[in-house]
């Protein structure tokens, strides 16, 4: 058995994925690789923490409504609708978000945690926020998104300049307890004629220029009057843009963040165009134009995260089955996303290192930088039979396996993997297994010493044993 070290390095542009919303219900990681083939960067998760609110952690939508009063649109609630953030003070650990950041990272990827927070907070509830989020790795967290806009509470209840100011201090305390986690400011809202300027960039100068990572939210279409109204002609609650003024607007954004620092990582940190506009058709043919044209038409987007993966609408490459919440159905785009992961812009760099032996030290820092073991297999014809078996303390392992462009996870206890999928439409002669280890509970463990909050280390002692065959077991 031939085995090399490998190591894997960042995409051109990285690929996330939106995974539950006020839209939708988070989606567990195997499903959502079982259907995509590969996992992402990154998964995008979206919670909300006003601990200060009557009625908190009820989801928001949950809460009666003041006498007299009905919701008229999605936002139309004490606090933003998304799922409650269960830490921070009096709260704990075991329920959501942190369940599914586990999963998330158990499968090999990222955490992006967009989390709208109640700018009255003290101190002490950002700080209690940093020291849960610490063992996570490397994750970005995305603090008050969209804030040019008006329909969070955290707006309805603060100036531009006191939601910019929350920012920066959020921001400071998460360096403080934290500093391994990237803040990520999402401002932007066009450019207000006569100034040249943003809206509210005045406001959020300061914000811009701490932030470790700038984002926009960009929707090629958009009903935002969902589900409270349907999309027709002539209607005033949903936009479409053509891809080349989305374009120019992006590059008009991300030149003004520059005037206030350095250059840094410009994200999409949601896009997508929306079914209920566009047809489930041109959704598909709107969306892969843009995914095609992103490294000429805008060199300086480092990351696109699709909104999302399974929708109540029609924002997603699944839509909820109505009679059914834990099952969804398939849009066109789904098959035009996989081909779209295919891109060689999108696709992680790997590098190929020097012989390696056993056992052998596998190193996880994050999906944009890890080191794991690459075995070279070459096959006779197209196998008939294809797994690998883990045998001793290697069962124990939580691993994340690439084998002909296709991606396997095995949790803990796991003994065999079937492989085969990776054959199904794909038929290969010479190709190679490639073995990460992410960390088994989905946070890094502190016992592992110096630099334990940005690298989680593991070790593979006998080699994986590959069962390969080339014809049914009988014959007839």
């Amino acid at each position: 058995m031939k085995a090399n070290k490998i190591h894997m390095g960042p995409a051109k542009i990285a690929l996330d994925l939106g995974d539950g919303s006020e839209r939708g219900e988070y989606v567990n990681q195997d499903y959502i690789l079982h259907k995509l083939g590969k996992p992402h960067r990154g998964i995008n998760l979206m919670y909300c923490y006003y601990p200060l609110d009557e009625g908190w952690p009820t989801r928001a939508s949950k809460l009666p409504l003041p006498e007299g009063k009905t919701a008229a649109y999605a936002w139309d609630y004490a606090y933003d609708d998304y799922f409650p953030y269960e830490g921070g003070i009096g709260g704990n650990t075991e329920g959501e978000p942190f369940a599914s950041m586990r999963d998330v990272r158990r499968h090999g990827q990222d955490v992006i945690l967009t989390l709208t927070v109640d700018p009255a907070v003290t101190d002490a509830h950002l700080v209690k926020l940093a020291e849960e989020l610490r063992p996570f790795g490397r994750l970005m967290l995305r603090i008050n998104h969209e804030a040019m806009g008006n329909w969070f509470a955290y707006n309805k209840r603060c100036s531009y300049q006191e939601v910019a100011d929350f920012y920066v201090r959020f921001h400071k305390i998460i360096k403080e307890h934290a500093p391994h986690i990237k803040t990520i400011l999402c401002v932007g809202d066009g450019k207000v004629h006569g100034t040249g300027k943003l809206k509210y960039e005045d406001e959020f100068a300061e914000a811009i220029s701490v932030a470790d990572m700038w984002s926009a939210d960009t929707y090629l279409s958009l009903h935002w009057g969902w589900p409270f109204d349907i999309a027709e002609p002539g209607g005033t609650t949903h936009k479409r843009v053509p891809n080349e003024e989305i374009f120019a607007g992006l590059k008009f954004e991300y030149e003004r963040f520059k005037t206030h620092g350095n250059s840094r990582p410009f994200a999409l940190n949601e896009f997508n165009a929306d079914g209920d506009v566009n047809g489930p058709f041109q959704q598909a043919e709107q969306v892969e134009d843009f995914y095609r044209r992103l490294p000429t038409e805008a060199p300086f987007i480092s990351a696109v995260t699709f909104y999302q993966f399974r929708d109540r609408g029609r924002l997603g490459l699944e839509i909820e089955d109505p009679s059914n919440a834990n099952e969804g159905y398939e849009q066109p785009i789904l098959e035009t996303y996989k081909k779209i992961m295919t891109l060689p812009q999108h696709t992680p760099e790997k590098t190929i290192g020097e012989a390696a032996s056993f056992p052998a030290a596998l190193r996880w820092g994050g999906s944009e930088d890890a080191d794991g073991i690459s075995i070279s297999i070459t096959l006779d014809s197209a196998p008939t039979f294809c797994e690998v078996t883990f045998e001793g303390d290697d069962i124990a392992l939580n691993l994340m396996l690439e084998i002909n462009n296709r991606w396997f996870y095995k949790k803990p206890g796991a003994k065999t993997i079937d492989l085969m999928p990776a054959f199904f439409t794909s038929p290969a002669t010479d190709c190679t297994l490639n073995i990460f280890a992410p960390p088994p509970n989905g946070t890094n463990d502190p016992s592992q010493g110096d630099g334990w909050e940005t690298n989680y280390h593991a070790q593979i002692k006998p080699p994986p044993q590959l069962r390969i065959r080339y014809a049914p077991v009988i014959q007839l």
